[in-house]
């Protein structure tokens, strides 16, 4: 018995002993297996793996950032990828306390693989959640791409979530980690990254982000469609998803309960900024500035000889705009237009303007300009050149209705109609918009501080500040007393015949007899030049234009940065012809900055992704004038607004909550009393309405008109410029003056040294030939 009970025991024991053993050849035969594996995996051979190259450098698209002089995003160039990248030092706090708190617990313990979770996951398969930390997160969406359903495929990629994972930690810090895992991640709604997100959901950069919306966006990471608060689908959810998250950051002690059970019960509190070619802060100038940059992309490329993609590879571009004056600008722009759009459409009702919106056109001509516009549309270019449709197709397309949404102003702002109408309906509706154009620019640095080339980019693509040009009036005359003035030596004070006065054919490349006549047909007597420029009286500016001949001016608007087609007539005297408020704010400037014309800049710096310098500015200047002819004729233009078509930038204005429109627009409460040089102009029929108004550190240029030229106001009363533009300027600047950190100017122009041409004349000498206090302001007197 003993015997077999030894025997037994000894078998027992050689048994367990080989169970054993065999444990330890398996458990050794798996190590080595997954030592195996993961180094297959690392070696290439599940698949392609990122290098250390790719490791330093992830392939992403890099949205190219526009940024203001005063270091505000003004928008971005890209296609698919809204992303900006930020540095970890640029995320809040409570953005990281929540993302670890719900992602990752245990981040800053593990090298790249949660073994606890790891475990965890395999022990409940998956049940009580899953194992990926942070790491094989950011490795998945770098490199490893969305999780098939193949169930081996699923196992690959886990394995080579894994293996990078470890070689990221390796590579980056932790918070560099964090910082990836926040620019990577989709967020929707063209939120590429945490810095696009922040700003498209709540408004802010990522840095300024409270508890609660930093829950918000860390909650997104489970499903950024799913828990998307824009358009909001699951409303419920989105808020429970981000409640969930702050319940995590109480867990892991981030928050305590009381802040915690508070902030559960608040609402999402969006604040949704959309970011988009078309939307936000000066969408005009960044469609110019796109054409910039293709030019600049074309003569300047990489150290490798490619070209920069303006669209991916996430240059930033530093530009002398001011998101202030920027905004400014619009808001006078939004203030004005409505207002004047609606006494224009008063005016053209079917009963009073049967033609309407076009004034002065018979019903053919008004086919024939209908049938230009329709070939030259964007809707005939696509269905001729992209659908190859034949021209019969294309013209009936426009006469069948359709469903679209149209511009219109509502209750003061831009807004958006859904309605069924024909396509050429649709081309006239637009056409009874009035545009406008409006420029801002530091004269002495040629710095643009604001740009506004319409009233809305969405639907009013054109460009009025440097692509569209239009009949300047007598904005131009200026040029023509400045010339006056350097060749002649003449001061402000100096007397002309206010009478009838004619050039004969064949003299300054005449071909008929050229006389003007005065708006008001009143002449006698004579006019001091200060006088005359101030109501734009056409008889003395046509004496000044004989005495020194039309190319001299001409010579003169070429030294002022002018380059549109000007004809060596003596008529250009009154502005006929077409400029851009880019050349007008340019030329006037020069005025401003005592004789020396700086080029109009944009475009301060541009760099690459890393901050390397690819471009800086060098100002281009030229010395046009002497300051001394620089300077009378600014205390020239001073008479416009002293006692001219001007003036009513100095009074109280109207009260803007009258019922009669008229005393609106003649009548905005500006009441300036600093110096302001400037000059109105109407072009023929009111087709255009100008105002060019300078102080010494700002010189601004505004347009205001029709797409075409028959669209105008009946009468001067509203189709002058100064009842069409000066508004425009009166309202920037008085936000402008209102906000003392720009720093506008209140001063007089600096007085050139050793001044020898009189300009201050004495009243005795002046003529004051229209009553400025008068409410009513007669149709036939000129306010050019």
């Amino acid at each position: 018995m003993a015997k077999t009970k030894a025997k037994k025991e000894t078998k027992g024991t050689q048994d367990f002993s080989k169970y054993i053993r065999w444990f330890w050849i398996l458990f050794s035969v798996g190590i080595l297996a997954v030592a195996l594996i993961f180094s297959a995996a690392s070696w290439g051979w599940l698949g392609a793996m990122p290098d250390h190259t790719q490791l330093e450098n992830p392939k992403t698209h890099l949205a190219t950032e526009i940024i203001s002089a005063d270091g505000v995003t003004l928008g971005k160039y890209y296609f698919n990828d809204n992303r900006t990248p930020v540095a970890f030092e640029d995320l809040s706090p409570h953005l990281v306390d929540a993302l670890i708190a719900t992602e990752d617990a245990r981040f800053h313990e593990h090298s790249g693989i949660d073994a606890r979770g790891t475990l965890r996951a395999f022990a409940f398969l998956g049940k009580r959640g899953g194992a990926s930390t942070i790491s094989q997160q950011l490795a998945r969406q770098l490199f490893v791409g969305v999780r098939t359903n193949n169930i081996f495929e699923t196992i690959t990629q886990k394995i080579k979530e894994w293996v990078i994972a470890i070689k990221l930690e390796r590579q980056y810090t932790k918070e560099e980690i964090i910082a990836q895992y926040f620019n990577v991640y989709d967020f929707g709604n063209n939120g590429d990254g945490i810095r696009s997100a922040s700003r498209i959901y709540f408004n802010k950069e990522p840095k300024n982000l409270d508890i609660k919306e930093a829950a918000m966006l860390v909650g997104m990471f489970k499903n950024s469609s799913f828990y998307n608060p824009i358009p909001s689908r699951n409303p419920v959810g989105v808020k429970n998803r981000r409640n969930v998250v702050l319940l995590q950051m109480e867990k892991y002690g981030y928050i305590n309960e009381q802040v915690k059970d508070s902030l559960q019960k608040t609402e999402l509190d969006l604040d949704f900024t959309p970011e988009s070619h078309r939307e936000g802060l000066a969408t005009y100038f960044r469609g110019y500035l796109a054409g910039f940059m293709k030019d600049w992309i074309k003569n300047n490329p990489k150290p490798d000889g490619t070209n920069w993609n303006l669209y991916n590879d996430g240059l930033k571009i530093y530009t002398t705009i001011d998101s202030r004056m920027q905004k400014y600008a619009e808001d006078a722009v939004q203030q004005h237009m409505p207002k004047l759009q609606a006494e224009f459409f008063h005016q053209n009702t079917p009963d009073r303007n049967p033609t309407a919106p076009f004034l002065d056109l018979t019903n053919g001509a008004i086919d024939t300009l209908m049938q230009r516009s329709m070939k030259q549309s964007e809707r005939w270019r696509h269905m001729k050149y992209d659908l190859k449709k034949p021209d019969k197709e294309i013209e009936d397309s426009f006469y069948k209705p359709v469903q679209m949404t149209v511009f219109e102003w509502k209750n003061g702002k831009p807004s958006e109609r859904d309605t069924i109408m024909k396509p050429i309906d649709s081309m006239r509706y637009y056409k009874s918009f009035l545009r406008t154009g409006m420029m801002s620019m530091n004269p002495q640095t040629g710095h643009v501080k604001a740009w506004v080339g319409g009233m809305n980019y969405r639907h009013f693509q054109y460009d009025m500040v440097k692509q569209g040009k239009r009949q300047i009036g007598s904005t131009f005359k200026p040029l023509v007393y400045a010339t006056a003035v350097d060749q002649l030596h003449l001061s402000p004070c100096d007397e002309l015949p206010d009478t009838p006065f004619c050039i004969e054919a064949n003299k300054h490349g005449n071909p008929e007899e050229w006389c003007p006549k005065n708006s008001n047909l009143n002449y006698g007597g004579t006019r001091t030049l200060k006088n005359a420029l101030a109501n734009s009286v056409n008889t003395i500016t046509a004496r000044l234009i004989d005495k020194v001949g039309p190319q001299t001016v001409i010579d003169l608007a070429r030294k002022l940065g002018i380059e549109s087609d000007i004809p060596p007539v003596p008529s250009i005297a009154l502005g006929t012809p077409d400029l851009s408020v880019y050349e007008m704010v340019g030329a006037y400037a020069t005025f401003a900055n005592k004789g020396v014309y700086t080029k109009p800049v944009m475009v301060t710096t541009i760099e690459d992704k890393n901050g390397t310098i690819l471009y800086q500015f060098s100002p281009e200047t030229n010395d046009v004038l002497s300051a001394e002819t620089a300077y009378v004729t600014v205390k020239l233009m001073e008479g416009v607004t002293q006692s001219g078509s001007g003036v009513r930038l100095r009074t109280k204005g109207a009260d803007a909550n009258r019922a009669d429109y008229r005393e609106v627009v003649t009548g905005y409460p500006y009441e300036f009393t600093n110096p302001i040089a400037g000059k109105t102009g109407t072009t023929q029929n009111q087709s255009d309405g100008w105002f060019m108004g300078m102080v010494p550190n700002l010189v601004t240029g505004v347009w205001v008109g029709g797409e075409e030229r028959a669209v105008h106001f009946k009468s001067i009363t509203y189709g002058q410029g100064a009842a069409m533009a000066l508004p425009i300027w009166g309202l920037y600047m008085k936000s402008c003056y209102a906000d003392e950190s720009l720093n506008i100017s209140k001063e007089d122009f600096e007085e050139p040294a050793n001044l020898s041409i009189l300009v201050d004349c004495s009243k005795a000498n002046e003529k004051t030939v229209i009553d400025d206090d008068k409410d009513e302001i007669p149709d036939d007197l000129d306010f050019n």
